[in-house]
């Protein structure tokens, strides 16, 4: 257990009576939250107890990733929606499906990025029916078999997508500072998955990473820009 987990656990009390002090509203979504999140974390402990496996199939990775990720861009949106003045002209079903999908986004790209070492330490997110099409296993993965790279791939365009859901999410939000910390991650993002391409089946080695000098620059441009919705939608279309 790390200082910072040990803390978080001593802190636990003082947290939640802190819950306490929060409009019914804010009550009622963090707890849907906290439950949605503590369930896939559960899965996730069950899960692996016996050994190096495959989750079944893309239904389920897609559920994972809502479970620990999509469900925080739902949540977001809903308290954003209640508490930031003018946060979109956009309808809240709208923000919602794109947070849902922005947030699902950012978990897959943990996966891709993490699935070396995941798999090193006995977890394989990858779902076993299309390893099992390819005549693949989980175990065969931690030598980066070529056959496995247009799964890889594939799961690549599907967490670009996510992403590309999250510029659009960040493109309708008016307030700049709130724009500003909503779009970063993506920005990040898609330059992993730009890294993770250039690597292939190489990443499954070696850990991509984006040079700090590379995030703070982003860092930089957006605030000094405050993440311009003109620029933004250039960047996207780019994409």
């Amino acid at each position: 257990m790390s200082d910072g987990e040990k803390t978080l656990l001593e802190s636990a009390e003082t947290i939640l009576r802190a819950l306490t002090n929060l409009s019914p509203e804010d009550q009622r979504d963090v707890r849907e939250l906290l439950a949605i999140i503590t369930r896939g974390q559960r899965q996730d402990l069950v899960r692996w107890r016996s050994g190096l496996a495959a989750l079944a199939n893309a239904e389920e990775l897609r559920n994972y990733t809502y479970q620990v990720a999509g469900c925080v861009g739902e949540f977001w949106t809903r308290v954003c929606f209640r508490k930031v003045q003018s946060f979109t002209a956009r309808d809240e079903a709208d923000m919602l499906k794109l947070g849902t999908n922005y947030g699902r986004g950012l978990q897959l790209v943990n996966i891709l990025r993490d699935a070396g070492s995941d798999l090193r330490a006995g977890r394989c997110y990858f779902p076993e029916d299309e390893l099992r099409a390819a005549d693949l296993s989980a175990s065969d993965l931690l030598n980066a078999p070529p056959d496995f790279l247009p799964i890889y791939l594939r799961w690549i365009a599907e967490a670009r997508a996510g992403l590309d859901a999250g510029l659009e999410y960040s493109i309708a939000i008016n307030p700049p500072r709130v724009r500003v910390a909503t779009v970063l991650p993506a920005m990040i993002g898609l330059r992993t998955i730009s890294l993770m391409e250039d690597s292939g089946l190489e990443a499954l080695r070696t850990r991509v990473k984006v040079p700090r000098s590379e995030v703070r620059g982003m860092i930089a441009s957006t605030t000094i820009t405050l993440a311009s919705q003109s620029r933004l939608r250039r960047a996207r279309a780019k994409l």
